[in-house]
This record gives structure tokens, sequence and C-alpha cells, in this order.
């Protein structure tokens, strides 16, 4: 399988006609996958946890919005299996991993995922992480990897991206802030090169990373996939890009 990195938008992104068809053409190109191991932006949590291993509801993670957007429904099947396999994968001398069954996927899980996968019928499997250190993300990516031979679409889901006090709401397409651009157009040309180093230390080597990512936890994700997609580093493509409220919304595969 294939490694995603994506941009998951806000609960309005089910109201948005370009990103919505742009997330729906691609999983139609990808292949089947038996489950998805998700790793979101709205989820930090130490040690590590495994959570909605079955189905529960969905965490609304977000205020201020009309009332319809609660009432989203999404339920995937849980992914028993998939977790026991990663709990086995990841635990080890001073690495705990946990479980909260309680908890359902957040919008950072589910709001893409029910334009990719719509029929809700794929299992969802959603990890915490458990740090926002680049490099340990990126050894948790790597221990990841064996999974993708398993039939397993590994997921991080963030934001190229996220500095909500620069938002523009009803911005087009291609409106977006200088240090979005910037931001945007350093990340794609270090994707490009395989500069993981570079990525990893975004903060200090690129434009305007203090104000693309004021806090780094929708970018995060990036480090996981990187992990998880190492092997096809050079394959590395951006499937959808532009912006979306003056943010990027860059979404990247790793893999065929």
């Amino acid at each position: 399988m294939p490694v995603l990195y994506l941009s998951h938008g806000a609960p309005p992104l089910a109201d948005d006609a370009l990103w919505t068809s742009q997330l729906a053409a691609w999983s139609a190109r990808l292949p089947r996958p038996r489950a998805i191991l998700t790793v979101s932006a709205h989820w930090e949590s130490a040690p590590l946890t495994l959570a909605a291993t079955r189905t529960v509801p969905l965490v609304y993670d977000f205020w201020g919005f009309p009332e319809h957007y609660y009432d989203v429904r999404y339920p995937a099947p849980g992914a028993p299996e998939l977790a026991a396999r990663v709990r086995k994968m990841l635990s080890g001398p001073g690495r705990e991993v946990q479980d909260d069954p309680e908890r359902g996927l957040d919008h950072g899980a589910y709001v893409p995922l029910a334009e990719m996968y719509p029929d809700a019928d794929v299992p969802v499997l959603q990890m915490s992480m458990p740090t926002l250190d680049p490099e340990e993300l990126l050894r948790l990516g790597r221990r990841l990897a064996p999974l993708r031979d398993e039939g397993v679409l590994v997921v991080g889901s963030g934001f190229f991206t996220h500095n909500l006090s620069g938002l523009r709401w009803g911005a087009g397409v291609d409106e977006a802030p200088g240090w979005s651009r910037e931001f945007d157009d350093w990340g794609r040309e270090a994707l490009e090169r395989g500069d993981v180093d570079a990525l990893l230390d975004f903060a200090h080597a690129s434009p305007a990373g203090r104000l693309a990512h004021p806090r780094s936890e929708h970018f995060a994700p990036l480090f996981v996939a990187l992990g998880a997609g190492e092997s096809d580093l050079a394959e590395q493509r951006t499937v959808i890009d532009g912006f979306w409220a003056g943010l990027a919304k860059r979404s990247v595969q790793l893999g065929s």
C-alpha cells in the first residue's frame, strides 16, 4: 500500500465541491485497503494510545460551527486485529502502548475519510501522537512500515500550513497570505528533493516556518508518513495542492 499525508480541512470541507471531489478521485485510484491506520493532528497522547478499536461515536472536537456539522456520522468498523498487530509492533522496553476503546475518530480522521470512503466500510484504527518531536515520529513511522505489505493504508492527517489567526474564510483557491505560500513552496521543493533532514528541521530551515506552524501538531503527522513511506520517498508526489481559507492543502502520496 502507499502512504498518505493529507491536509484534512475542517468540518466545512464537506461543502467544498472541489476538495471533496479531489479526495474522492484520490481514493478511487488507490488499492483497496484491508484497513486504515490514521494519525491525526488532533490527538496527542502519551504513552502512545490506540482508539476506535470498535465502532463508537465520533469525537466532535470543534466549537462554534452550525449544528449540522455535529450530526455527521461515520460508523466505520473498528480494527481490533490491526490494533493487536500495532500493539505488538510498537511495544517494547520504554515503549508503552495503551488503549482508549471509548474514544471515537476525531475530525482529523473522519472528515477526509468520509469523502474518500463514504460507505464507511473499511476498518479504521486511530493512533495518538505520543510526541511532537519530528525525529521520534519519523522512527515511529519506520516501525509501522511493514503494515503496508499487509494491506494497511497508513494516513497522516494534518494541514500543510496551519495558523488559525491567518484564516481567510471565503478566500479563493489561489488566495493565501505570503507566509503560507512561502512555506508551501519550500515544503514542495524539500519533498521533491527528498530532503528529509530539512523537513525535520522545518522550524529553522524554512521561510516563515513559525508563522506557518506556530505549533507543529498539524505538520507532525507528515513525519510519521515519511517514516512509513521512506522506501518510496523518491516516488513521492503531490496529489492535491492549492489553498483553502488561506492555508495550504498540499497532500502527498508515497508509493504507488
